[in-house]
């Protein structure tokens, strides 16, 4: 079971659609226990940085979000949902994150000619090999919504860049925990490869 996470600032239903469209089994849940049983985690997220931390902690759903990040499941974040793993973001100052890697988010530089907020399909640069775009081509097309990106002088942390004014930091994997500041679940077959890669582990042992 694919547990997504439920705080009051995530597109849920597309998310749980693209997993069942794969196979996958899947609930919405704000329920701590529930999530704690669940197989694997999704922390979706869409706004602004603060309004979803916010969101987050009134729910209650911190501790048990970083405590499924501890038990070495399965985890994703996708767009918000990366953006609040890491320190802080220019988009809401003075608001924490999640804090769970080192990485501050930060505004999309203005260029003549840039369109910002970043609406619609740009390629990726695979930063390194990865389990999350086994199977993918070189530079793969996916979509995006959003005008803040990560940053973060981990570079071990990153699984791939866009090139969108500047080199944007925007698919993380350490250990268990995977984060694209894209939507997999809207990007077409090579969407939802990465999500079946995500779950593979799952079926594995299914």
């Amino acid at each position: 079971m694919i547990a997504v996470i439920d705080y009051g600032a995530g597109n849920l239903q597309s998310v749980v659609k693209a997993f069942r469209h794969i196979g996958c089994e899947c609930c919405i849940t704000d329920d701590p226990e529930r999530l704690a049983e669940a197989d694997a985690a999704v922390l979706p997220g869409q706004g602004a940085f603060g309004d979803a931390m916010r969101c987050l902690e009134r729910s209650k759903m911190v501790g048990p979000a970083l405590d499924f990040i501890r038990s070495g499941k399965p985890f994703l974040g996708i767009c918000v949902g990366l953006q609040l793993l890491f320190e802080s973001s220019e988009e809401s100052p003075g608001v924490r994150g999640l804090s769970v890697f080192p990485g501050k988010i930060l505004r999309i530089p203005d260029a003549p000619g840039l369109k910002i907020p970043h609406i619609g399909w740009n390629s990726l640069n695979l930063f390194r090999k990865d389990a999350f775009f086994e199977g993918l081509k070189e530079n793969p097309f996916v979509y995006f919504d959003h005008s803040y990106y990560l940053k973060t002088d981990d570079r071990g942390l990153v699984a791939a860049t866009a090139d969108y004014g500047a080199e944007l930091d925007v698919a993380i994997h350490s250990g268990n925990v995977f984060a694209a500041q894209f939507h997999p679940e809207k990007s077409g077959a090579a969407g939802l490869r990465m999500l079946r890669n995500f779950a593979l582990p799952l079926k594995s042992e299914g």
